[in-house]
């Protein structure tokens, strides 16, 4: 049925192109001088047809008569350009068009401003889209102190980032969960590699030179992935110029806290051949940045059969990350024009990520009266590349065929250590353990370690001002006591591969109604593991005649590296913590044969292991039906339907503990996704828009979620099980919205709306308890919730001071501000699984305010911007077992950059930038209590400056 109302919908407009064959149609492109411009309002004088032009500037008006016309071309800040055209039946090209920049009190922001120009490109693109829709141009990314793709999108209203060692690397949209927001590649969904196993394409990954523009969707259309309850953030990549450029940058920085430089530079090149018909853009770019932080990692024994010592701390560890980042990343488009109706397509992109982050952690084992040091040395590796394919086709004077196929994979992974055999590389963990002579001072009367407020009798911990009141003052972090007692290897490679197939079928049936019809096939392989390797000596088991222990201090060791950064926050309170730790070639050679011979050095690896490790295939089949009414030239309606069909196939293990065999498993699941979506846009004036839509999407389960298999993990404080469901759902949402727009005339914007959804099916990991072979474990499994809702709103402004004398003309502000709240029903059980209660809270990741805030000051080339992002406290993880006194939250976080860029000449400007000026903590807490953390870390203030040239 839906193949023969698909072939119905072609039939019908072959038939009737077939009828229009005396109409005409005019197409072009229009230009600066130095790009393209997006949204000009391009209009046929004494009629009411017109059309905008689209990201590249080009536009097509159809449905015209033969004869004599007159077309206008409008763009705020520039002269109005008028064309008289004789047309003949058919397509009409008239080539390219340059606008020039208009006197008066705009041409200053246009011509020699920096943010100006790109923020009417953007405002352009947003008041002629079809769905509610923010965007960032390419120049604005550049200009603003984000060096990756989340960074940049941070900016948006109602968008906030997660930050992973202090670098933005995953976005959330209206405080949705990461994975509800789609993250798109010039409208196709990332594929995505991570360690943590989910969908969440890691825009670390993605320098912003690569990028033209950015479009947040927060109501899609129908010709969009359905994939998107938060949103859908679209990455355009730069396409070929209409003349040749040659632009580059280069910079230089510094990090406070690792005390090291950092160096970015970009070069993009562009130009046309062969009378223009060929367009090639290649963009590369380099940035390498040394980091650090500190973090203070906590662990509850939340495990306990008694409810009183839940909140009684297992260990308190003293971490030190520092290392360097460095991504490469080269982006090229090719395109060949065989005449204006014909056009050819191809993409590539290479991307790849290094995170060299050596980790120094000091722990205090409470519960074993013990410390414990360990020293990692990772080198993950994250690959983003792919190609495209693709091709645009004028069909006569009222049709397009666009179609696309591509090829994308993300692999992450490590390739440490060297002298281990292939299938036994990650992450190398070498740990040493001291017991205690005497005792921690800190203990409470029950023989356990609180935080302060939570000690039955007063006595015990503060994080922040730490002193664990040893009983034998010679129990100190001693190298020479400290004896190696277990090294683990952490496998942890992930690689997913997107092969994508699209067409899309646009139909401009009248001057007033436009079909668009299309299908997309993804056929997506995902392989996966997170697989404990565990390496004891033989003497730490009691085998007899093995090697004595090994000490910390007979080993190769390094400087403590920045020792005076060290927890500086909190009066450098682990300085006592802080020995020298193992050199990097050393840890590389106790992961080898040869010191595994000479130390008896076994493996003890869980015979469970094979069901830590998957693979699975996704096929998703799409296809979509809208169309796009014009009743007048105030009122316009976009509506139509989606439909995706998903079929999963997953692979793993399964562990019989009794015979000790893993045997294969496999586990199928299809389910079907029928997205309807109504857009309704109204302009009361010229200035304004007044948006409405409902809209019904979902989200996918992620991959490392739907293992039908488990993994146990004992080498840390706690015992844990990971656990997967292939049964799970995917989450639903029906999304009602409410948009206003008024664009102020110099380069301003005005927005308010609400926004609600209705969800049914939540996924979340569910934390319990289970009593195996006499081991308490925290059990850790995906499941369904039934339903939950959030509402919210968001208002924004820009807007430039120019009324104001002199200058003090160039002043501006930007301000959003985005409230939202939410409701989840969480069914609590116990210990036979039966619900006795339910508890009422908010969506993980969702906090209830974010807001942006920027002051600007540009004129005469000269452009500073102090910004500030603001994220509230947001649930991180659920105990559905315990209730929320044991939920994991994130505080509250303030971040304030400034940058400054000063134009030296046309072709020669220079910028400066600081970033992470307040140095908030990122800071996790357990119940009600913010105090009661489970994380507390600290980034720090870093910053560059360089130049930018356009050499031609």
């Amino acid at each position: 049925m839906k193949k023969r109302l698909l072939y119905l919908l072609f039939a019908m407009c072959i038939i009737g192109e077939a009828f229009s064959q005396n109409n005409a149609s005019v197409v072009g492109r229009l230009s600066d001088g130095t790009g393209f411009l997006p949204g000009v309002n391009v209009l046929v004088l004494g009629s009411t047809q017109g059309a905008p032009t689209d990201l590249d500037g080009k536009f097509q008006i159809s449905n015209l008569p033969q004869g004599n016309i007159t077309l206008r071309f409008s763009y705020l800040g520039f002269e109005t350009v008028e064309l008289e055209l004789d047309l003949k039946s058919g397509l009409n090209s008239i080539g390219t068009i340059t606008m020039q920049e208009e006197s008066g009190s705009l041409m200053e922001y246009v011509v020699q401003g920096t943010m100006a120009p790109s923020q009417l490109k953007a405002m352009s693109i947003k008041r002629n889209s079809l769905g509610i829709m923010d965007v960032i141009a390419a120049d604005a990314i550049g200009k603003l102190p984000d060096r990756n793709a989340a960074e940049a999108v941070q900016r948006l209203p109602a968008a906030s980032v997660n930050r992973y060692h202090g670098e933005a690397n995953q976005v959330s949209v209206r405080g949705t969960p990461y994975a509800w927001s789609s993250t798109l590649y010039n409208g196709t969904r990332l594929p995505s590699a991570n360690v943590f196993g989910n969908r969440n394409a890691l825009l670390d990954a993605i320098p912003a030179e690569m990028i033209q523009y950015v479009q947040l969707s927060k109501a899609i259309t129908p010709d969009m992935e359905g994939d998107a309850i938060g949103g859908s953030i679209n990455f355009i990549t730069r396409s070929a110029p209409d003349e040749q450029m040659l632009n580059a940058s280069l910079a230089g920085g510094y990090n406070q806290r690792s005390e090291n430089s950092s160096y970015n530079a970009s070069i993009v090149y562009g130009n046309r051949f062969l009378n223009n018909k060929l367009g090639v853009i290649v963009a590369g770019a380099i940035w390498n940045r040394n980091f650090a932080a500190d973090e203070i990692a906590m662990e509850y024994n939340v495990n306990r059969t008694n409810p009183a010592e839940r909140y009684s701390i297992n260990t308190l560890n003293a971490k030190r990350y520092f290392g360097y980042r460095r991504t490469t990343a080269i982006n090229a488009a090719l395109e060949y024009e065989f005449n204006p109706a014909q056009k050819l397509i191809v993409r590539y992109v290479n991307d790849q990520f290094d995170d060299v982050r050596p980790v120094y952690e000091s722990y205090y084992e409470f519960n074993e009266n013990r410390y414990r040091y360990s020293n990692r040395e990772s080198d993950y590796k994250t690959n983003l590349n792919g190609i495209e394919l693709g091709g645009v086709h004028k069909l006569g004077s009222r049709s397009r065929l666009d179609w696309s196929f591509s090829d994308y994979e993300m692999y992450y992974r490590l390739e440490t250590p060297p002298y281990m055999p292939a299938n036994q590389k990650g992450l190398p963990i070498v740990q040493f353990r001291q017991s205690l002579q005497g005792n921690f001072g800190v203990r409470s009367v029950d023989g356990l370690v609180y935080n302060q407020f939570d000690s039955p009798d007063g006595n015990g911990i503060d994080p922040y001002n730490f002193d664990p009141k040893l009983t034998n003052s010679n129990d100190f972090l001693d190298p020479s006591r400290l004896r190696l007692q277990q090294m683990i290897i952490y496998q942890t490679d992930q690689r997913d591969n997107d092969k994508v197939g699209q067409i899309n079928f646009t139909h401009n049936a009248t001057s007033k109604f436009t079909l668009k019809t299309g299908v997309k096939v993804r056929l997506k392989e995902n392989v996966g593991e997170l697989t404990p390797l565990a390496f004891l000596p033989g003497v730490a088991v009691g085998i007899p005649g093995a090697p004595p222990f090994r000490f910390l201090n007979e080993f190769q060791t390094q400087d403590f590296p920045s020792i005076g950064t060290y927890f500086s926050e909190v009066n450098n309170q682990f300085d006592h913590l802080a020995l020298n730790p193992l050199t990097q070639a050393q840890i590389f050679d106790m992961f080898s044969p040869a010191f595994f011979e000479e130390n008896g050095i076994r493996d003890f690896s869980p015979a469970s292991n094979g069901t830590t490790k998957f693979n699975g295939t996704e096929n998703v089949y799409a296809a979509y039906i809208m169309g796009v009414y014009e009743f007048s030239k105030k009122l316009k309606f976009t509506g139509g339907i989606r439909n995706e069909y998903t079929d999963i196939s997953m692979n793993s293990s399964q562990y019989d503990a009794a015979t000790g065999e893993v045997e294969p498993i496999t586990r199928n699941h299809a389910y079907n996704a029928f997205l309807p979506m109504i857009h309704l846009t109204y302009k009361p004036t010229e200035q304004s828009n007044l948006r409405l839509a409902y809209t019904k999407t979902f989200a996918r389960a992620n991959f490392r979620d739907l293992n039908p298999s488990e993994n146990v993990d004992i080498t840390g404080g706690v015992p844990r099980i990971s656990r997967g469901n292939t049964g799970l759902l995917p989450t639903f949402s029906h999304n009602f919205d409410i948009m206003g727009e008024y664009f102020l005339s110099d380069i301003g914007l005005i927005t308010g709306g609400v926004f609600y959804k209705n969800i049914s099916n939540f996924i979340f990991s569910d934390l319990s308890q289970e009593t195996i072979n006499g081991t308490n474990y925290l059990i850790t499994q995906p499941n369904n919730l039934e339903n939950s809702f959030l509402v919210g709103f968001e208002v924004g402004i820009t807007k430039r001071f120019s009324g104001l004398p002199g200058i003090l003309s160039g002043f501006g502000t930007e301000l959003n501000y985005t409230r939202i709240h939410s409701e989840l029903e969480v069914p609590r059980n116990d210990e036979q699984g039966q619900v006795i209660g339910r508890d009422i809270t908010s969506l993980p990741n969702q906090s209830g305010n974010l807001f942006n805030v920027s002051l600007f000051y540009e004129r005469n080339g000269l452009m500073l911007r102090l910004a500030g992002n603001y994220r509230g406290p947001a649930l991180e993880t659920i105990n559905k077992d315990l209730g929320p006194d044991y939920y994991i939250f994130v505080g509250k976080n303030f971040t304030v950059d400034f940058s400054g860029a000063y134009s030296i000449s046309e072709k020669v400007k220079a910028f400066a930038e600081v970033r992470n000026i307040t140095n908030e903590p990122f800071v996790q807490y357990m119940g009600d209590n913010k105090n009661r953390i489970t994380s507390s870390e600290w980034f720090s203030v870093n910053g560059q400056a360089g130049i930018r040239l356009i050499i031609f």
